[in-house]
């Protein structure tokens, strides 16, 4: 989900405020690691040290990345919850107090609420013991230690302000807790039954085997990003003895509330509780101390959406009897094998460009979460690949999924499996599937987008990969053409739009229902969508669908209204009355210079008819065609001048997913030059090392894969086998397909380090002069093709100038569209 406006308002008036910072050897292991590896000669690099898990924490930019320890596409990632705005459990801001360390979160969404956040643990230390303890989240929460929180990749830490440090490691499913207590301490653990992040505790049950040390957990929560008449759940086992080496203390139970009931039970080792009906839910879990006042404390965690047996069995399967710093250097392991698929020239890159996408790289394969043999509800006991948390279909096929299809297809075919299993067990594929219910639609149903990625570059390889084409197919065009009962959360509203060639505003639909809002970016994302099934049934060879949804992805010329004026400029977006006339919303309505009251997300009051967006930004989108988009607003001239003034009359978000490919969009008009300025100045203003380094949600990574390709020079058309050449900011890279046993280097001739920044330095060379494939010209300096170049191998070399004005077209075929025979044929 991206940024909403008024987060991006809020955050700007925030700016001036102190951000908080992790430990200081956080950077200064980073900077070293870099420097290391400048200098040496070995091919076996530890890519881990280069990442930095806390960019993107920080409370005012509301990057709600999860800085936590998890494994790749990890079901657990160890973190600790604060208090105040931290839908990812952890937040940089000082000002907010620990109030646990719990097994489940999600990274870098836009749910307000939060996400996860159950099973919560908090060491204690309690002088006046076992009835003194702090049990409630009021009661118990503590500041942390200035310069204390530490991270990389498959290791977090903290220290509270009374001494106890935290860490924790993990694997898939299961994971590792280590509390080191002050000399001489007793050492006490509250476990919560009830509390998450967004306080959504629907009942459940706990029981505490204190003869082998274990405490197992299940309960039923709202999800964080869906209808709340539904509800998941979850069961958490926690070992406690640390294969003999511990010995249990006291032992109990708790209950407690806000209005003065807490009560704990000594002994007890059951908890049977359901909603209070009267006031929130009730505070619940068990309550625990160790003999022999041990200075160090491990907990061993499993969790799962099946069963608490199944949770314990994670556990025993991927922990077993392993030490806390085996399990991190296994999951270092799993990480290195991630970084390393994208290696670059370090000596030779500057040293935020490095850690930036390595940070960025890491974040990218942190999310979905990979929940095989962990499902529930429809998709219980299914043979398919599972993967939850798919924040959202719409942030995510623009950047994160062409970024995937580089070097990772195996696991985009697991993804995709999930996608199709959708439409197997419900109907349709689904948007913003979120633990483990369907979550809100935002632009229809962009798992067409996805899937065909993968379909348009890897059919040749899709039965091995386990994908079958023709069932992917047929999910695309049960979106395309049947309508949902509600299509809030799975498919579209294609009746009326099949109808209108449009998503009307205010139209009798009695055969479906849905919030009767977003008509005008609804319309557009439905024809990309369509798109998306014309590129399919062209590598199927299904001609008559081919023309079908060719002329079905050009309805977005049907919201164009060329009377409505703004700052000068004609034509623009709209959203439209079933008898064809336009209802007119002020373009600037939900964008950074718009009116700061008016409704812009899923608001039933959202009459400006787009998104998260405003028209201004909005009426930029139509990546499969936007030569004729410059026909509409005038011609090449007037569609560059209209650009400049969208960024520089600062409409621009760069947090929100419809403006990621506006800073390229000069190379439609055969000015390549000036997406290569655009470009440095949305990172440089936009991108740091620091906590603020993002500029809005993460949003299941669609920023950090944004950021990738920036960095590569690159920019993904989704659906479609292209990627627009911009200029690297790096001199050297190789992308590694271990699946393809391909490797492609891009070579950066007359590279600069000086030309990372904005303005460019005059004399310094960073714009694209030629480009060489394997040694041959290639036809456009402006765009590549998949097949030409990652998918066999090879060698690329772009060569830069200080010239703009040499550099200042295409020096062949601008990147193709649609209406001009772009697409014309399958790869």
């Amino acid at each position: 989900m991206a940024s909403a406006t008024v987060r991006w308002l809020t955050a700007l008036a925030c700016v001036t405020v102190t951000l908080a910072q992790p430990s200081p050897k956080v950077q200064e292991r980073i900077t070293a690691a870099i420097e290391a590896a400048k200098t040496s000669n070995s091919t076996d690099i530890d890519y881990t040290g280069f990442v930095n898990p806390f960019i993107g924490t920080d409370a005012y930019f509301y990057g709600d990345v999860c800085p936590g320890a998890s494994v790749p596409f990890g079901m657990v990632k160890f973190t600790t919850d604060f208090t105040g705005y931290a839908p990812a459990g952890y937040i940089a801001d000082p000002t907010q107090k620990v109030r646990g360390i719990s097994p489940l979160h999600d990274s870098g969404t836009g749910s307000s609420l939060g996400s996860y956040g159950n099973f919560e643990v908090m060491p204690l230390l309690c002088p006046g013991g076992f009835d003194a303890c702090t049990t409630t989240l009021l009661a118990r929460e503590r500041y942390r230690k200035n310069n204390t929180d530490d991270a990389y990749p498959g290791y977090f830490s903290l220290t509270l302000d009374n001494d106890i440090q935290i860490e924790a490691t993990s694997t898939r499913r299961s994971g590792l807790e280590r509390f080191t207590f002050p000399k001489g301490s007793k050492p006490y653990f509250v476990l919560d039954l009830a509390n998450d992040l967004p306080a959504s505790f629907t009942g459940g049950v706990m029981d505490i085997d204190p003869d082998k040390g274990r405490i197992t957990i299940g309960g039923h929560w709202d999800s964080s990003f869906a209808p709340w008449t539904h509800q998941y759940q979850a069961f958490a086992c926690y070992d406690l003895l640390e294969n003999g080496t511990q010995k249990l203390g006291e032992y109990g139970v708790w209950t407690g509330n806000t209005y003065g009931l807490d009560a704990k039970g000594l002994g007890q080792t059951h908890l049977n509780l359901s909603q209070n009906l009267i006031g929130a839910p009730y505070q619940s879990g068990a309550l625990f101390s160790y003999e022999g006042n041990p200075e160090e404390v491990i907990l061993r965690v499993g969790v799962s959406f099946v069963s608490a047996d199944q949770a314990c069995a994670n556990a025993e399967e991927e922990i077993g009897t392993s030490s806390f710093e085996r399990i991190v250097s296994a999951s270092k392991e799993k990480w290195n094998e991630k970084l390393s698929k994208i290696e670059i020239d370090i000596a030779g890159t500057p040293d935020n460009v490095t850690e930036m996408l390595y940070s960025s790289l890491y974040r990218a394969s942190l999310t979905p979460n990979n929940a095989t043999l962990e499902t529930q509800g429809a998709f219980a006991n299914t043979p398919s690949f599972y993967f939850d948390s798919l924040y959202c279909s719409w942030d995510t096929f623009r950047t994160y999924y062409p970024l995937m299809t580089l070097h990772s297809p195996v696991e985009f075919a697991q993804i995709v499996d999930t996608y199709i299993d959708g439409w197997r067990k419900l109907g349709w594929m689904p948007e913003c599937r979120a633990n483990n219910l369907p979550g809100w639609t935002q632009g229809g149903s962009s798992g067409d987008n996805i899937v065909a990625q993968f379909a348009v570059n890897y059919h040749n390889n899709a039965g091995a990969l386990g994908i079958d084409l023709n069932e992917l197919y047929a999910a695309m065009v049960t979106d395309g053409e049947v309508n949902p009962p509600q299509w809030d959360t799975m498919g579209r509203q294609v009746n009326v739009y099949k109808q209108y060639g449009y998503v009307p505003f205010a139209v009798l639909d009695t055969s479906s229902t849905g919030s009767q809002t977003r008509e005008g970016s609804r319309t557009l994302e439905y024809a990309f969508e369509d798109f998306a099934i014309r590129q399919v049934a062209q590598v199927l060879g299904k001609s008559d669908d081919v023309e079908k949804y060719t002329n079905r992805s050009y309805y977005y010329r049907n919201v164009w209204d060329p009377s409505v004026v703004s700052d000068g400029f004609k034509g623009f977006m709209q959203k439209r009355y079933s008898n064809g006339t336009f209802f007119y919303t002020d373009p600037v309505d939900c964008s950074p210079n718009g009116h700061q009251a008016t409704a812009c997300s899923l608001q039933a009051d959202n009459t400006n008819g787009f998104y998260e967006s405003s028209s201004w930004e909005y009426s930029w989108y139509a990546p499969h065609d936007t030569a004729h988009l410059i026909e509409l607003m005038g011609g090449n001239e007037t569609f560059l001048e209209r650009l400049d003034h969208f960024f520089d009359g600062g409409y621009y978000l760069s947090g929100n997913e419809p403006s990621f490919q506006t800073p390229i969009g000069y190379h439609y008009a055969n000015r390549p030059a000036r997406s290569v300025d655009r470009v440095r100045s949305v990172v440089l203003d936009n991108f740091s090392i620091n906590v603020a380094g993002l500029p809005g949600n993460d949003d299941q990574a669609a920023m950090a894969s944004l950021l990738t390709f920036h960095l590569l020079g690159l920019y993904p058309v989704p659906s479609s086998t292209h990627y627009l050449i911009v200029s690297p900011f790096v001199p050297k890279y190789t992308i590694h397909n271990s699946y393809l046993n391909a490797s492609t280097t891009v070579t950066v001739k007359n590279y600069d380090p000086k030309s990372v920044a904005y303005p460019i330095p005059k004399g310094v060379a960073a714009y694209v002069k030629s480009v060489t494939i394997n040694g041959k010209p290639a036809a456009s300096r402006c765009y590549i093709d998949f097949y030409d170049t990652f998918r066999s191998g090879g060698e690329i070399e772009i060569e830069v100038t200080s010239d703009k004005d040499e550099a200042n077209s295409c020096g062949g075929p601008v990147p193709e569209s649609l209406s001009t025979g772009g697409f014309a044929q399958a790869r």
